[in-house]
């Protein structure tokens, strides 16, 4: 069990004291909403950051995550940090993945959190376990107060591309063979881009992408030699209480210089038949997935073709939600419902069938999820897009770009 105990905030916490703090650990998760950079947070918002730190507990492996998930969720009754890799595909369904892989993380990771601390609004928490008898959070709240990042190390790299531009004008049109015949109606294509030997600082890194392109499913997480540094703007599911919610993104748009223009790409974003059409095979893909755990007609699309604006996009968001019947437990619903539709492509068993085809690079933690789960059985997941990839002990670098292939698509 945990013990919460709460502070009211009479300075801000920021994300940079967290992370000076945290670095100490092996493994250290903050989860960053940027409330106050982004203007109005969705109605599903919980937490203004999130930080997990050290580890009670702390699984790799298992030939069936989600079960391991749903087992110790229900036997701790505590705070978990997970994240899934896009490969854990191969557990659910009969894939595989053959790629290149440079980075050679674990397959998923579920944590239960020595540490960890919540802030939302001018109110700090502190959920440790009641087996820590030490902890004085008054003390840990100064500590934090008083970290300071240390100096940056040196970055030095290089980055390639893995895919040459005559390939993947290739790949695109062998995709949309593939729509022509209809073995599929939409896939999300990625290409790799990576530099080996690399030396970056993740933390300063982190801090310089999140400055650059703040969104509400930001995350530094640092497990061992593996980091991920993601400017994420997509949920892939949420729960509250018996309610899901799932917001796939189709449709991207740049912003405009003016206000006048940036209205006018808005519009035209919102009315484009092409990144319609994408959006509204996903929104009908999560549908069908939601409907595999929902309780009798509760699948609904709250929001269709809605657009968000960010610092340097717009996006195209549809809100999906649906009541969890009874029986079900979350992890139930991931399983179902993983990998997300975004990121795969309808029908899904076969646009990931594609995928391994032509894809040169094993995606990895790319492409799949990471978030947290309350011990009340809350949780929020993103999509890890937007985002690089670092592993520190073999200095490679990796970062993923992906382009949704449609009839309509020009490579």
């Amino acid at each position: 069990m945990r013990k919460i105990v709460s502070r009211h905030l009479t300075e801000g916490v920021s994300a940079e004291q967290l992370l000076a703090w945290g670095e100490r650990f092996e493994f250290c998760a903050l989860l960053n909403s940027n409330t106050g950079i982004i203007p109005n947070q969705d109605a599903y918002h919980r937490f203004d950051l999130l930080m997990a730190c050290g580890e009670l507990e702390c699984f790799t492996t298992s030939d069936d995550p989600f079960a391991l998930l749903k087992k110790v969720h229900t036997e701790k009754k505590d705070w978990l940090i997970t994240l899934f890799s896009y490969d854990l595909k191969n557990k659910i369904e009969k894939l595989s993945s053959e790629n290149y892989d440079g980075l050679n993380n674990p397959e998923f990771l579920i944590v239960r959190p020595r540490y960890l601390v919540s802030i939302e609004g001018d109110e700090i928490s502190f959920h440790f376990d009641e087996s820590e008898k030490e902890i004085n959070p008054q003390s840990m709240l100064n500590d934090i107060l008083h970290s300071e990042l240390r100096p940056k190390q040196e970055d030095s790299y290089s980055i390639r591309s893995r895919v040459e531009r005559a390939d993947y004008i290739t790949a695109v049109n062998h995709i949309k063979d593939h729509i022509q015949r209809g073995d599929i109606y939409e896939m999300n294509y990625c290409q790799e881009f990576f530099s080996e030997q690399a030396t970056i600082d993740p933390i300063y890194s982190y801090l310089r992408l999140n400055s650059l392109s703040p969104m509400p499913f930001s995350v530094f997480l640092k497990h061992g030699k593996s980091y991920l540094l993601s400017a994420s703007p997509e949920r892939y599911l949420a729960g509250r209480g018996h309610k899901l919610i799932s917001q796939p993104i189709k449709g991207t748009a740049r912003r405009g210089k003016s206000e006048e223009e940036d209205s006018e790409i808005k519009n035209r974003l919102q009315h484009d038949p092409k990144e319609q059409s994408e959006n509204v095979m996903i929104v009908d893909l999560v549908r069908n997935d939601l409907s595999r755990t929902a309780a009798r007609g509760s699948v609904r699309v709250e929001e269709l073709f809605g657009i968000r604006t960010y610092t340097q996009l717009h996006q195209m968001v549809s809100t999906i939600v649906s009541e969890k019947g009874d029986g079900f437990h979350p992890a139930d619903v991931i399983r179902t419902s993983f990998p997300m539709g975004s990121m795969t492509g309808a029908p899904k068993i076969r646009a990931m069938e594609i995928i391994e085809e032509n894809e040169k690079t094993k995606r990895g933690w790319y492409s799949g999820s990471v978030g947290y789960m309350m011990p009340s059985g809350d949780f929020d997941l993103n999509v890890i897009i937007r985002s690089m990839l670092y592993n520190s002990e073999n200095g490679y670098l990796s970062y993923m770009a992906g382009s949704a292939i449609t009839i309509g698509s020009k490579a």
